[in-house]
């Protein structure tokens, strides 16, 4: 076999798989694969492995001109969304102990092994832990094999067990047990680990002593602040299907929302982010909870709110609706953990709350006196060389992202 990418004075030659197309770049797990992508584009000739959902575009369609080499799509398996389907797939990963995502992006070695049949890399990064198993197929034709963790998985389960309520706590115990067994198997098998932040970089090492973790920092590329008029709205955003946000919404709608609709008549609570239908139940009947669907631009949407509201009980990895906010200029009040692992400063570029009564309050002061904390971007930065991916001594500077920066 010979290394695709030429002799040994050419550019290195690289791999990523990923469960979800990287581009568009919508939503926190293609924002931090685009990131990734392009920087690995700067300084590699990269391929492309991705999975596709049934009736998504082709993901082929939307990456920028050259910035891949070869895209290799593997088709996912129709599931049913009727509720009684879902029930009954998601029984069976319970039964079993497999958390979904891991089964649904499970079985599918044979298509990955035979992509890479013939082909050597320099380097092969998988995108989250779900893939983690693709090491196998992957290693053979790789020096080294890194895998990038969007959470970790056993800590974002086990603290949604902590908040859900009974009997939906024992599904999350199962599925933190099933993750903190797999973590403990996969991740010494990894050349380099990649965490969010140095939170969760600790996390991993707690979980699996002595393994190699270092810290690749979600962030977004610099853009144009909105110019968008300012309407009497509090924002939240989000993938609204995904049960910390669903758990969010839930929060926010019970003990926090009742406080503020009481003392300012006119405020209106619009939620932003596909899969909408995940929550209509916890909003409908108020005329003043707007649910707007997706959007194509998260950043000029925020920028329409008075203030961004992220009342997050549960997580892992790094808030990008709150990177958004800041990109659009909003302030932002969070809880603890929904800002957790950014450089989130409490009563200077945001404001922290973890009661519903303090959050309420943090919210009221910003809608009372505007500019209270200064919304300006102070995005993550990396120090991670190039070099560190290939297992190389580097000193060469830092990561840029997509608009050329020094921001990873």
């Amino acid at each position: 076999m010979t290394k695709h990418g030429g002799n040994s004075e050419a550019r290195p030659a690289a791999l990523l798989l990923s469960p979800e197309a990287p581009f568009p770049a919508v939503g926190g797990g293609p924002l931090r694969t685009s990131s990734l992508v392009r920087y690995l584009a700067r300084h590699c000739d990269l391929d492309l492995i991705v999975f596709r959902e049934p009736a998504a575009p082709d993901p082929r369609a939307a990456l920028p001109p050259g910035l891949l080499r070869h895209v290799h799509v593997i088709p996912l398996p129709v599931h049913g969304r009727q509720v009684l389907a879902r029930a009954a797939r998601n029984l069976g990963r319970l039964l079993r102990g497999v958390p979904p995502l891991n089964d649904r992006f499970a079985g599918f070695a044979a298509p990955v092994a035979e992509f890479l049949g013939g082909r050597r890399y320099d380097l092969a990064v998988i995108e989250h832990s779900w893939c983690a198993a693709y090491w196998e197929q992957v290693a053979p034709h790789a020096d080294r094999v890194v895998l990038d963790l969007h959470n970790v998985e056993s800590v974002l389960h086990r603290r949604c067990a902590r908040t859900a309520c009974f009997p939906v706590s024992l599904v999350f115990w199962r599925f933190h047990k099933a993750c903190l067994a797999m973590e403990r198997r996969w991740f010494p098998r990894f050349s380099l680990l990649l965490a969010a932040s140095s939170v969760d970089a600790q996390h991993v090492r707690d979980i699996v002593p002595g393994v190699r973790v270092e810290v690749f920092p979600n962030t977004i590329p610099p853009v144009p602040r909105p110019d968008r008029p300012v309407e009497d709205v509090i924002v939240f955003s989000g993938n609204l299907e995904y049960y910390p946000n669903v758990a969010a919404v839930r929060f926010f709608r019970r003990k926090i929302w009742p406080l503020l609709r009481e003392r300012w008549p006119g405020l209106r609570w619009r939620l932003v982010g596909k899969n909408p239908q995940a929550v209509r139940r916890y909003v409908r009947g108020d005329p003043r909870i707007e649910l707007t669907g997706p959007v194509e631009d998260a950043i000029a949407e925020l920028a329409a709110a008075k203030v961004v509201v992220v009342p997050l009980l549960a997580g892992s990895g790094t808030r990008f609706k709150i990177l958004e906010a800041w990109a659009a200029g909003r302030p932002v009040v969070s809880t603890t953990v929904g800002a957790e692992g950014l450089p989130a400063r409490d009563g200077e570029n945001i404001l922290l709350a973890d009661t519903p009564v303090a959050f309420a309050a943090a919210v009221s002061s910003l809608l009372s006196k505007p500019g209270t904390v200064n919304p300006f971007p102070l995005f993550p930065e990396t120090t991670l060389p190039f070099a560190t991916l290939l297992g190389k001594p580097g000193t060469d500077g830092t990561v840029p992202n997509s608009a050329g920066s020094t921001r990873c």
